[in-house]
């Protein structure tokens, strides 16, 4: 009986962080397509990876999953270059997209 509970509960746990990790991927695509869009470059692959994934402390103070997503994008449709969207549980905290003269930062905090 007990056993059972625990392959339950570990099972519902990993729903729990797939579907939570689902979420958070597709806000990452949304920020990346959008930064893109605001400085008129092409997302390339319509899609982000992940990068990096940590437990780190939220605006609030509690412990959530912090999730590092890289992208790539294209200013004329050739070379392709790296950006990243940084999120702290579902919330975005930034974008970055690497740029001949260092680092394009956009800082959105979004709830």
């Amino acid at each position: 009986m007990n056993s059972i509970f625990i392959v339950l509960l570990i099972l519902a746990a990993l729903i729990f962080f797939w579907v939570d990790s689902m979420k958070s991927r597709e806000r990452a695509i949304a920020a990346a397509h959008r930064a893109c869009n605001e400085v008129a470059v092409q997302l390339l692959d319509q899609t982000v990876f992940l990068q990096s994934l940590k437990l780190a402390r939220n605006a609030q103070g509690r412990l959530s999953f912090q999730r590092i997503y890289e992208f790539e994008f294209s200013v004329d449709g050739a070379e392709r270059r790296h950006g990243r969207a940084i999120m702290s549980g579902q919330r975005l905290k930034q974008v970055q997209l690497d740029d001949d003269q260092g680092v394009i930062i956009e800082a959105k905090d979004e709830y």
